[in-house]
């Protein structure tokens, strides 16, 4: 297993702030936002950017020589030491007023992923993982009490697996009899129900790196698999398939992905 690159105190302060963007979004969630449309028609609000903002200042102030990587603010800086950030995972359910939004927060260190911390505020739950230490989940605010160690299913059959996928084109290229479409895709979020065992796989074959990044480290530390269409396990290509280590290669098989060594 590898072992974590970063500094010992990194995790504390993707805590911290995640923690301070999570009471700054669950205000604005509270007392409502309008929605503006980006240019490529995905939904934005004043809150999504200011989130982003009280995000880079925490950081920021703890690691000035850090660069970020923002769905709203885009990157900034130039270092090995990379934050990946997205304020509001599920703008929609935000900007509704439903609670199925989360605050993702990743740290990647020469090209790998070591950190994840996923907030969902108004759900009072957050998720997070070091590479090599294991996946969590608590209340939030975080409570030692209420926290648990995150494991992936052990279903080894596609007759015995329940597998999610997130719209109709990712269901039709799972095995039929299985397969299973999202009717509120985000929310709540099917990788939750993956790194608690709850589900066998999810494909996801949209969205952007700041969408996965956490995820992957996530699924990965509690035992599962992650693969880009490209056959890699990277966050950037679109995203890929999730699953338990036991299914993942027969999905791999089905998919028509390419299985490198």
């Amino acid at each position: 297993m590898s072992s974590y690159l970063g500094r010992p105190d990194d995790l504390q302060l993707a805590f911290d702030a995640s923690d301070n963007a999570a009471e700054l979004a669950l205000a604005r969630f509270e007392g409502g936002v309008s929605v503006t449309l980006k240019a490529d028609g995905t939904p934005v609000t004043e809150a999504d950017r200011a989130v982003e903002r009280s995000l880079q200042k925490t950081l920021s102030a703890a690691r000035p020589g850090d660069a970020f990587h923002g769905e709203e603010l885009g990157v900034l800086g130039d270092s090995d030491r990379i934050w990946i950030l997205d304020p509001i995972d599920g703008t929609g359910f935000f900007s509704r007023r439903d609670p199925n939004w989360r605050i993702h927060v990743a740290l990647e260190v020469h090209g790998v992923t070591q950190l994840a911390v996923v907030t969902s505020p108004a759900l009072r739950r957050s998720w997070w993982a070091t590479r090599g230490g294991g996946s969590f989940e608590s209340s939030w605010p975080r409570e030692e009490r209420s926290t648990r160690r995150l494991r992936v299913s052990a279903t080894s059959t596609f007759a015995e697996a329940k597998l999610e996928a997130l719209d109709e084109e990712s269901r039709a290229h799972l095995p039929p009899a299985v397969a299973r479409t999202r009717s509120d895709p985000l929310g709540p979020l099917p990788l939750v129900d993956l790194v608690r065992g709850e589900v066998d796989a999810f494909l996801a074959e949209r969205y952007y790196k700041w969408d996965h990044a956490p995820w992957i480290l996530l699924v990965e530390e509690a035992g599962g698999r992650f693969t880009d269409p490209t056959g890699g396990r990277a966050s950037d290509r679109g995203g890929g398939l999730y699953s338990n280590a036991a299914l993942h290669d027969r999905l791999l098989a089905w998919l028509h992905y390419p299985i490198r060594p």
